[in-house]
């Protein structure tokens, strides 16, 4: 497995395409959310804090993948935008009167992130020992 994702993760344009992904993930999410009744019939499925915790581990393994630097670098820097992307969704939909911004989705969306972050740092620190461009 090192064989092959170590040179893709050193490679700059992959990183970008990865960190790309994760954007574009956070704008879909932004937009379903601000879809009048998505988010009702979403919740027929799966609770809010499933679908928080499951979109932000998602989007802070990308934002790992796609940054730079140590595993713990990598870890610190994915806590930090994911923290802040949960603030910025909260605060998307404080503006929609069928939507309210809750702290604790902001909560579950960090907690997702630091335990996500400290599993990728964990479990693939081998992988990391690569010659950054």
């Amino acid at each position: 497995m090192n064989t092959h994702l170590s040179p893709l993760l050193s490679n700059p344009r992959a990183r970008l395409a990865i960190l790309g992904c994760a954007v574009t993930m956070y704008l879909a999410i932004l937009v379903a959310g601000s879809i009048p009744g998505a988010r009702a019939d979403i919740g027929h499925y799966a609770s809010g804090p499933v679908l928080h915790s499951t979109a932000y581990a998602i989007l802070t393994a990308l934002w790992f993948f796609g940054s730079r630097g140590t595993p713990a670098a990598r870890a610190c820097k994915a806590v930090l935008v994911i923290a802040a992307m949960g603030a910025g969704d909260e605060f998307v939909q404080s503006f929609f009167p069928y939507r309210g911004a809750d702290v604790r989705d902001w909560a579950v969306d960090c907690a997702s992130a630091v335990v996500t972050a400290l599993l990728l740092c964990l479990a693939l620190p081998k992988m990391f020992v690569i010659q950054e461009h």
